[in-house]
């Protein structure tokens, strides 16, 4: 096993180990919104929100991310409003029927996103959501996740098209290709990517602002990304910036 692949799976110890490596279930369908959402609003609502919202995490590399918790606070504004300013919407943080038209728009009627779809995310050997570390349900959502974060990434390159080469895997594929023990792609929350034309260290550097918690370096075939934190691990990016 190599050296990269040991970091880029690493178990962090301490008090950020000690939270479950889940992510929440979330709304996996066209989500009918039913109010205008701002801050100080909690709910399921909210929750769908961050996670739509979440690639916009920062204007510059930052390890910031946007918390998953249902509450709008002051992270999720800003998120919203970077969102907005990207889709030509009114940036007032203000989640009302224009920007969740914006928000819909992203998603296909299976729940991926209009950009991304499940058969891309899933294990190369079975074509599931089986046999990783979490449930199949567990690992098809954070994988939902991750598309999203990658749209935000997708829209930041000047929409150049993201290729897949690695989603989920299975604990069986893992160990046949000498993935780490606890890599996150047993979560479903890790992508390999290739963006035809725009260089490793272009995409990474987009990524930083996109609350991707894990960055493996950019010199390298592909650009892995993770959302690491999001599982209660440190932050880890290998060329970090911050």
């Amino acid at each position: 096993m190599s050296r990269r692949s040991v970091l880029r799976g690493a178990v962090v110890l301490g008090a950020a180990a000690a939270v479950s490596p889940l992510l929440l279930t979330g709304t996996a369908q066209a989500y009918p919104w039913s109010r205008t959402l701002k801050e100080g609003s909690t709910g399921a609502d909210v929750t769908e929100l961050q996670i739509r919202v979440a690639g916009w995490a920062a204007d510059h590399a930052a390890q910031s991310r946007v918390s998953i918790d249902g509450e709008f606070g002051s992270g999720t504004a800003a998120a919203v409003r970077r969102f907005q300013a990207a889709y030509g919407l009114g940036a007032d943080a203000q989640v009302g029927p224009a920007t969740q038209a914006a928000l819909n728009a992203l998603e296909q009627s299976d729940g991926s996103t209009v950009h991304f779809n499940f058969s891309e995310f899933t294990d190369r050997d079975s074509g599931t959501f089986n046999g990783g570390k979490v449930s199949a349900a567990t690992a098809k959502e954070n994988a939902r996740r991750c598309m999203y974060k990658l749209e935000a990434l997708r829209k930041k390159l000047g929409n150049k098209p993201i290729t897949v080469n690695s989603g989920f895997r299975s604990i069986a594929h893992n160990a046949e290709i000498g993935g780490a023990s606890d890599s996150m792609h047993l979560y479903g929350t890790a992508a390999d990517l290739n963006v035809p034309g725009v260089a490793n260290k272009t995409v990474y550097q987009k990524a930083e602002t996109c609350g991707f918690s894990g960055l493996e370096t950019y010199n390298t075939d592909h650009q892995h990304v993770d959302s690491r934190a999001d599982l209660g691990r440190s932050w880890w990016w290998e060329n970090g910036t911050v």
